[in-house]
Formats: structure tokens, sequence, C-alpha cells
């Protein structure tokens, strides 16, 4: 048992005992109503504000899509968020309190009177209330299991399409159910090696929630068996009564004329296949050790060892003084940090490594985008070649796309109410999910035993609300990113004792050559009305050791190697459905302690938020190992049991975990922001970027001003929040500094003296990104910000390569992207995807102008690079690129997509829904914002 389960034993068992005489006597196969339960109040007060674009309903019949495509018209609620979503952008300068459900969605619980659309009883004990305002369910049962088969046919009802898409996603199995088209080859491909199961071991992970958290583990299983028989009764009623998805004939499913065909049954296995998505897309932290290997080979190669090491460790930024915090006071959580003295690490020979082969077997179109359409019917034909260019456009995941690494998403504005005008905490929080038609999660409110929330949940795993609101408090998250994900080192060896080559299938594992274990996904298609895709196949294959999946094979010391991944959450993809559990529970969730506590039993890396009438709080989740003594978590590590992590058993994925009190958690501070920055003082960094500019820079600035000047409302956070979503992080935070260089001699040239001058402007106006008028879909300073998208990759290349040379330049630009700006294609989740400056050499660049300028720098760069650290010779590149960017068309600067036209700068920033189903949506103005966002103040408490 791992000593999580241990802790959590120890410290809930009143709660536990509770549970075993309230929650479980209820029987999972009543379907007799109980009596009605105690209304619930709502301490809120009208003062908790949703939204979640586009709309709640995201289900469309073959009517409805062939309606969308040749008319474009929607189903009701579909998209009646989408607008006051987009309107906070011209309208967040003159908000008010008053004025916020203008924005938003009232998030108080039930349904008003007069406000209900529909009531559905798909069961006895338990009714789904969908509200005219938004469509969303408000699910109440009687019993237990009424009210989660309740929350499943609602999620039946919502997004059927949707969850039947990613739990083949999850499986690797995407092609064979929707398609060939090569983003889908390739989001399968991507997703599945993170994690790839068997039935047996996505049914081991059940059984372990089961029987190892006690009587939350028996409640949460059968909530879930609950959820899923849900599911089925929608699946099953909506097949009959030919109301169920399009999607499902479009890509051949089932006959539109006979309803001959099958829409498969859900299974509880396919929830841990869900989870496994979310959580990797989200949760997931650290890896890329071997990559980080190769920029630091490289820069032993041009330095030396130890010189090299000094210049890799500051690009690295693993505890960089300047890095903006949540968690300000000065408290510290030592986690992962760099060892006084590394031991056990393995880095490759140069040269050595290569990329484990994960396709096999190609035949027909399999590895192409050759297309071979059907003949569509006449009636289908509007609707052809939907997903010619994958179900999941390629990129738009987050953690997917060609080039992409680990995505952490949203943001956290929170304020104490010692400094608000009413006197109580508020929270303007939310997750950036990326922008789906429909949405990955989907609201809605579920009242029963022992459950009392309204909020999202991601589709097919909601069983309970992941972030949302309770009676009176609310919480959220943001992804957290620590490092939860190590690689080894494995020797290789042959079982005849024979040499072994870089090919070899066995591994030695304490002492004893083991045989890896193959893990295989065979997939088809064919063309479809939907996906024109021409005929073919191919076979995944991973390899699967003690030690996690082969990533690499190289050689270290001249000695064949394959290097590995694992990570702490393999094989536990659902456990933390104990936590969500808890968060969801009155009786559990009383005040920040015992958020704290509920949120600790949430395995993935994020950051939790809360507040309540009294008291704003953090906690950051994660099941972090404790390592062997001397290991360095940023390096591959070798495979010997001196160097695994303490009390490591590979049977089912277990260790020992740092404590509760080892993660950063607070209570009380004046503000928390988080945009997926550092968390706290000696909490190291999982990978590249988290240096002195960080895009949560953009909110901490403008909170601790608020909180300066006190008497914050909800109108006024919400703002600051608007504010930073339209701005331009490199305009704000490095403009200053360059201009600086720049002006620090007269621009004589009277066409670049002009450009600068349209910078300066641009600077002084705020450095953002916004329509002149509403509508307009023409930026107030367009120029300046074509230049600035123009310049920033040129003046990153101009201000570092001379100084590191091609090799290291391009070997730490695989680690850290220089550049993510919205109208970017080739960040972590694509062109029009919202999110924007997470990733980018903007903390380098402060650093190095600062140093030029003679500027204090705390955790500087171990050289300067802009001019050699020559000010003339810094100003000079700086021009140079500048020039070079203002000369280049608008046409170059945005090529256009399927989206937009070349040139079409607003629209190349725009955000566009993704369609995941049969119904497009319209574009909108680019915010870097929550996709689900609360704005919540309870002035009352129980």
């Amino acid at each position: 048992m791992p000593p999580r389960t241990v802790k959590f034993r120890a410290a809930t068992v009143a709660a536990v005992l509770a549970l075993g005489t309230t929650l479980l006597a209820a029987s999972p196969q009543s379907g007799a109503a109980a009596a009605e339960p105690a209304p619930v109040t709502d301490y809120c007060q009208g003062q908790c504000d949703d939204i979640l674009p586009p709309g709640e309903n995201g289900n469309a019949t073959l009517v409805d899509i062939l309606g969308n495509k040749a008319f474009g018209t929607h189903p009701a609620h579909s998209d009646d968020q989408l607008d006051r979503y987009n309107g906070l952008v011209a309208g967040h300068a003159g908000l008010t309190d008053q004025k916020l459900t203008d924005f938003f969605n009232d998030a108080s619980f039930g349904v008003a009177k007069g406000q209900v659309e529909s009531v559905t009883s798909p069961r006895d004990d338990v009714t789904i209330t969908r509200d005219k305002a938004s469509g969303v369910p408000h699910i109440k049962g009687t019993t237990r299991y009424g009210t989660e088969f309740g929350a499943g046919f609602a999620a039946g009802q919502d997004r059927l399409w949707l969850m039947d898409l990613f739990r083949h996603i999850g499986r690797g199995e995407l092609t064979s159910f929707a398609g060939g088209a090569l983003a889908n080859q390739g989001l399968e491909q991507q997703f599945w090696p993170q994690a790839p199961y068997t039935e047996a071991d996505l049914e081991a992970q059940v059984e372990y929630i089961r029987t190892h958290e006690g009587a939350r583990g028996e409640q949460a299983m059968a909530d879930a068996q609950a959820y899923v028989d849900g599911i089925n009764a929608y699946r099953e009623k909506s097949k009959k009564g030919r109301y169920f998805p399009g999607e499902y004939v479009l890509t051949g499913k089932i006959d539109a004329i006979t309803n001959i065909g099958e829409i498969q049954p859900f299974r509880l296995t396919d929830l841990i296949s869900i989870a496994s998505v979310v959580g990797g897309q989200f949760g997931g932290g650290g890896g890329g050790e071997v990559q980080a290997a190769l920029s630091l080979l490289s820069a032993q190669q041009k330095y030396g060892v130890a010189e090299g090491t000094k210049v890799w460790e500051s690009f690295r930024q693993r505890e960089d003084p300047e890095a903006v915090l949540t968690i300000h006071d000065g408290t510290s959580f030592p986690y992962a940090g760099r060892p006084a003295s590394a031991r056990g690490t393995a880095l490759p020979d140069a040269g050595s490594v290569t990329a484990e082969a994960l396709i096999h077997d190609r035949t027909g179109s399999a590895g192409t985008d050759r297309k071979a359409p059907v003949k569509a019917p006449a009636a289908l034909r509007k609707a052809q070649g939907i997903y010619d260019d994958g179900v999941v456009p390629e990129g738009s995941l987050p953690g997917s796309g060609s080039g992409a690494q680990k995505r952490g998403m949203s943001n956290a504005l929170l304020v104490s109410g010692k400094h608000t005008a009413g006197g109580n905490p508020i929270a303007v929080f939310g997750p950036q999910t990326g922008y789906f038609a429909p949405q990955l999660m989907m609201l809605q409110e579920i009242q029963g035993p022992g459950i009392s929330a309204r909020g999202v949940s991601f589709a097919g795993v909601g069983m309970y609300i992941q972030m949302g609101r309770g009676q009176d408090y609310a919480w959220s998250a943001t992804s957290a990113g620590q490092d939860i994900t190590d690689t080894y080192a494995i020797d290789l060896c042959e079982p005849d004792g024979a040499a072994p080559t870089k090919d070899s299938t066995h591994y030695l594992y304490r002492g004893t050559c083991t045989a890896m274990e193959t893990l295989e996904r065979t997939n088809s298609w064919k063309p479809t009305v939907a996906d024109s895709t021409a005929k073919g196949s191919y076979r995944m294959q991973v390899r699967r050791t003690n030690y996690g999946i082969v990533t690499h094979r190289a050689t270290v010391g001249g000695k064949p190697v394959a290097y590995t991944s694992l990570r702490t959450t393999y094989r536990h993809e659902a456990d933390s459905i104990i936590g969500f559990q808890m968060l969801n529970d009155p009786a559990y969730v009383k005040d920040a302690a015992s958020f704290q506590r509920a949120a600790s039993n949430i395995d993935y890396a994020f950051n939790w938020f809360y507040a309540d009438s009294r008291t704003a709080a953090y906690y950051n989740s994660g099941m972090n190992p404790v390592r062997a003594a001397g290991v360095d978590p940023a390096l591959p590590v070798k495979a010997e049991r001196a160097y695994e992590w303490q009390g490591y058993d590979p049977a089912a994925n277990t260790a020992a975990y740092t404590p509760f009190a080892e993660h950063p958690h607070s209570s009380g501070q004046d503000y928390y922001v988080s945009w997926n920055n550092k968390q706290a003082k000696g909490y190291a960094a999982a990978g590249f970027g988290l240096g002195a500019v960080h895009r949560a820079d953009l909110l901490d600035d403008r909170v601790a001003k608020l909180v300066e000047e006190g008497g914050v409302t909800r109108a006024s956070l919400t703002r600051a929040m608007a504010q930073a979503a339209v701005t331009d992080l490199r305009g704000e935070q490095l403009l200053p500094e360059l201009l600086k260089v720049i002006r620090s001699r007269p621009v004589t040239d009277p066409e670049l003296n002009s450009v600068v001058q349209q910078l300066e402007s641009w600077r002084a106006a705020g450095s953002q990104r916004r329509e002149s008028s509403p509508g307009s879909h023409a930026y107030t300073y367009a120029d300046a910000v074509r230049i600035m998208d123009a310049w920033w990759p040129k003046l990153v290349e101009a201000e570092f390569r001379p100084g590191l040379g091609d090799g290291l330049y391009e070997a730490l630009t695989a680690d850290l992207a220089t550049d993510e700006s919205p109208a970017a294609s080739h960040g972590p989740s694509g062109a029009h995807s919202g999110s924007a400056f997470q990733y980018g050499w903007w903390g380098f660049v402060d650093k190095d102008l600062r140093r030029v300028l003679g500027q204090p720098v705390k955790g500087p760069l171990a050289k300067a690079y802009c001019g050699n650290g020559d000010l003339a010779g810094c100003r000079d590149a700086l021009l140079s690129s500048l020039k070079q960017a203002a000369a280049e068309p608008a046409a170059e600067v945005y090529p256009g997509d399927d989206n937009c036209k070349a040139g079409e700068q607003w629209c190349s920033d725009a955000i566009v829904h993704r369609p995941l189903g049969g119904i497009a949506q319209k574009s909108v103005h680019w915010q870097n914002r929550p996709t689900y966002q609360q704005v919540v103040e309870f002035p009352a408490h129980r």
C-alpha cells in the first residue's frame, strides 16, 4: 500500500466511518425515490458567476449538423455563451459588479421559478432540470445511485460523441474509430505511448481504487458505475429514438435509413482511458530529461564540462530568484532541486541517441494524407469531409502536434478579504483547456446525498464536479507541472549472455536479465463520408519495463542502454477520484484546511485554489516521489536500485511520496496569482522557462497594485484578468529594455526611427492586442503588433546565436521555443488556441539586456550574449534585426491557414473553437484567458 493511502486513512478516518453508515447504505439497484432531501442553502447569495463557451449543448443530430453546414444554424444552447465570453474584451473597461452577468452566467444553485426549460427523470430518484438561460443540467437525486445515474445521463445528452472520441484516444484506437486522417494518426501516436495499457491493466486500476482507498474507494467505484449506467441508458434511448449524435452516421457507425449499427456500450475501464488523456494533457510534470541531456552535452562540448555545465544551468533556471511566485511570503518548500554532488547521472554518448520506433507495418494511406472520397448520398454531401483534417485538428490538444511539449495552462487571481471592499475573499479563476466545439468540459450542478456542487467536469469522468463551487466555497486549479516523471537508463542484455546491442529487447532489472513487455495496437481504417482518407493500417508498439516505457536507445560509456520514462501516476490514472469526491462533499470540506486535505488526495500535478467567506487558500497536489539522495531529477539516471525512488514497487508503480507538509500550501496570504508559474521558493522548476519574466507577471503586477490600493471588488479583479488577457507580454515586460538599448544613442535612420516610435506609442498605450472598435477586426496598433511579431524571433536569434553557436543555440531552442505569440502556429497547442506567452525566451532576453545595460541581475546567465556584452554591439544587433522585421510584409508574418487569408492579423490571433463534432462556431477575439472561468465572493458561511 502506498504511503499516500496510509496518510489519507489516518487523516480522514471519521469521514470514512460516516460514509460507511450513510452513503453506502443506498442500494445501487434501487430505483425507488427516497424522501426529498433537505433544501440546500446557497451561501453565495447571487455573487457566484461562471462561463464556458461556446455553449452547454454538445450533441447534434444528423439534421442539426446538415443544417449547420447548409445554413449556419446552431442547435439550442450550443453557442449561447460565446458572445458573452467574447464581449468581455470590449466590455471590461466599464465593468461593475452589477454588469458581471452581461459576460458570465449566474452560477447560483438551482433554477429560479419561470426559468425552467425542461425536466427529465431518467429514473424516479433523480431529475435533470435545464434552465432557459444556458441549458445547464441541474441534477438532483434522492439516492446516491440515482444522482450519479442522472449525471451520466446528462453527460450522454451533452457530450456522447465527445466521450466516445476520448475513450478511443485513450485506448490508442482513434483511427479505427473516427478515420485515418493524418492528424488522427498523429494524435493517437502521441497520446497512447504516454499511457499504454492492456484491458487487464485498466481493470486492475479500477480494482485498485476499490480495494485500496477504503470506504471512499468503494463509493467512488459505485458512483462511477452508476455514472456509466446513466451514459448507457441515454446511449440506448437516443439510438432507439433516432436522436443520437449525427457523427455516428457520417463516420459509418450507423445507417441513417435503417438505423442499423451500434454505439458501443461504455465500461468502467473507459473512464480510466479518458482520465489518462485528461491527466496527460493537464496534470503531468517533468520528463524531457533526454533532450535536456542533449543540450547539456552541447554546452559541455562548446565550453568544456565545468564551464558548459555552468552555462547550461544558467539557462535551466531551476531556482531563479527573480521568478514570480504563487507563495510570495518567503516560505520555502524544497523539492527536486539540483544536488550538491549528483550521483547516478547517465548522460548519453554524443551522437548515440535514437528515438524508439513506434509505428510498424504500414499499409495503404498510413503515414500519408492520401484521400479516396466515397460517393456520399445527396443528403449528406454538405457534411462530406468534415474530418478530412482530423477529428481533433493537429496540435489542438495541449501536448499534441508537431514539436509539442508539456503544456500547463489556466490562471487564478485571489485576494484576501482584508483587501476587498466587502471584507470577503474574491476569486477569479479557471482552467485554460483550449477551445473546442463542444468543449472538453461540461457545466453541471449535482445535488444528492453527499454531493453538493456546481461547476465543470471533463466529459466522461463527470461523476463529480472537478472545478466549481460548493454551498459556501469555490475551488479551481492550474496545471502545476512539478517533476513527477523521471528518465532511467536501463542496461541492455541478452538472455543467452551474448553481447547486447542498442536493439536488444532484454534489460537488467536488479541484476536479472529481464524481457521487455511488448504492448501493441493495430489500427485500420477506410474512407467514410466524414473522413475521406484512403484505406490503410499500421501497428503501434511500445516496450514496457519495470522502469517505465522505452522512449530512446543510446550508449552510455560505450554500453547500449534504453532510456525509459516513468511517471508516478502511471497505473494510477483515476486514483484522484478520491480527492474530487471529497471536494464535492459538504460534510468534508468546511474550511481552508479541509479543502487542502481533499486536494492532497489528487495525484496529478495541479495548483489548487480555494475561497470561502473567510479565507483564500492554496495547495499544490501531485504524487511527488521521494528520490534517492544525490539523484539529479533534471537528467537521466542509472536504472540501479541505489537510484530508484524510495520504496519503489514496479508491480503497481508505487513508491514513497513526499508528505502533505512538503507540498507548497498557504492560507490567508494577501493575494495569490497563478498562470503556471513557479509555486514557491525551493520548489525547483521541472523544465525550462520559469525565469525573471513570465506571463504570470501580467497578473502579479496588476493584482499587487489592486491590493495596495484596497477595496478590491469582483469587477476590479475581473478587469485585471481581462486586461492581462489582451496584453502582449513582450510589449509590457521586454519592450522597455529593448527600447532603452536602442535609445542609448540617437537612431539616425528616419525610417527606422519611425518604427521605433511606433513601438514606443504601442508600449505607452499598454501593449495590447485589441480591436480599434468592437467588430472592426483590426488592432488599434496593428503595425506595432506586426513589427513585434516579426521582430521577436529575429532579435532572440541575433542576441544569442552568435555567442552560443549554432549547435548549442539549436539544442536550447529544442528545450524551450523562443516565442509563443497568439499568432504562432508552432506552439504546443497550435494556432487560434487563446493561450499564449507561456513558453519563450522572455526571461533570457530580460536578464541579458539588463546585464548589458549595467543593471543589477539576480541569478544572471553565465555569460553576456547580446553584442558579446557590449552595449553598442547589442544595439547594432537589435536595430539590424528590427530593420529586417519592419520590412517583412504582413502576408509573411501571418501566412494564413484554413481559417484566415495571408496577412489577416486579427484573424491569425483569433480564437477558433475547433470542431470535435459536426457543428462549427464563429471565430472570436483573442483572449489569453481561462476557457471555463468563475468569479466568486461568498458573503456568508455555514
